[in-house]
């Protein structure tokens, strides 16, 4: 490992709206080869040598003392020490940084804090530049393309076309209020809005008023609501579960979706819809760039990520129409690959 260390090397960071991602990965990988010779483009992922995670990184929602601190931890745990002096380029993929979305509140702030996350790290004279998180997600595919499409699902939802690395559409990624269809926070919230409905009568009964009630309330509250409830027990516990949710910022129920995924997975028949609806959402924000047979699509974000509750679900809605789908755990490989065109 050691000699891998006196070899360039390239950081890839991918600040989303959860966490922060960086990768540490060679600046000049070997070729891939086949036993027949060249083989396929090559996944950045393959090169990557260490990784590490900070917290969110949304380049519009994160204040600048946060979110170099955020940096700075994902780069820390990412690079040893060791290898901090032959660090040669970054780059970083952010939510809210893509261009055109201002300066000091989008991508001039995203990269002053990787500057300064690279500094506090004690590395120095490497060449930086940020983007979008759309455009290193693309980037993640094998052979780093930089025309295609991808869509982004985890707290937000956004799909969008790259050519040559510039955006040339961009469907949805409206925010917590006016859209961010089938994502973590519209499941979330969905999730609420159907254990309200049962509770008030409105709906069928369902097992999200237990973990509704349990994330709002506490475990005691959620096990009460598991079972049998008198019809003022009911409206108690709804304004109970509507005074606290209106107590928390509107992105935190985004934290409500792995319980309508888990309530899926024990065959909620409410949940089980809720996760086809947020797949046909998906689904028609793709149809809305006006996908092209061969083109490359990227599948990203904690719903759509390898081995994500949304994917298969979205992949199936996806099959006629020709695309090569690439289902990718995170953007931080892509953004190392565009940190070796910096050089």
């Amino acid at each position: 490992m050691s000699e891998i260390y006196s070899q360039p090397l390239v950081i890839g960071i991918d600040a989303g709206g959860t966490r922060s991602r960086a990768c540490l990965a060679l600046a000049d990988p070997p070729p891939v080869t086949g036993s027949d010779g060249p083989a396929s483009p090559a996944d950045p992922a393959a090169a990557v040598l260490g990784r590490g995670s900070g917290g969110p990184g949304n380049a519009l929602s994160v204040g600048r003392a946060d979110l170099t601190r955020h940096l700075t931890d994902a780069i820390a745990q990412a690079v040893p020490p060791a290898a901090r002096g032959r660090v040669v380029a970054a780059f970083g993929g952010f939510a809210g940084a893509a261009e055109g979305l201002g300066d000091e509140r989008g991508k001039g702030l995203a990269l002053s804090c990787v500057r300064d996350a690279l500094a506090a790290n004690g590395i120095s004279g490497a060449a930086v530049d940020v983007g979008g998180d759309t455009e290193v997600a693309l980037a993640a595919a094998p052979g780093a393309p930089t025309s295609g499409l991808v869509l982004i699902a985890g707290t937000g939802a956004i799909a969008t076309r790259l050519a040559g690395r510039r955006r040339s559409a961009v469907i949805d990624g409206h925010g917590w209020l006016l859209g961010d269809e089938g994502s973590g926070y519209w499941l979330g919230g969905r999730a609420v809005r159907a254990a309200l409905e049962a509770l008030d009568g409105r709906g069928p009964w369902t097992s999200l008023v237990a973990s509704v009630a349990a994330h709002y309330l506490g475990e005691e509250a959620g096990r009460a609501a598991a079972g049998q409830l008198r019809p003022e027990e009911r409206w108690q516990l709804s304004e109970a579960v509507v005074t606290s949710a209106y107590g928390q910022p509107p992105p935190q129920l985004a934290l409500l979706s792995p319980a309508a995924v888990a309530a899926a997975a024990g065959g909620d028949a409410v949940a089980l819809r809720l996760l086809d609806e947020a797949a046909s959402l998906l689904t028609a924000t793709v149809g809305a760039l006006h996908p092209r047979p061969g083109e490359p699509l990227v599948l990203t974000g904690g719903l759509l990520g390898p081995g994500g509750p949304l994917l298969s679900r979205v992949e199936a809605r996806l099959s006629g129409l020709g695309l090569h789908l690439y289902p990718t755990a995170d953007g931080a490989p892509g953004a190392a690959a565009l940190a070796r065109t910096l050089l």
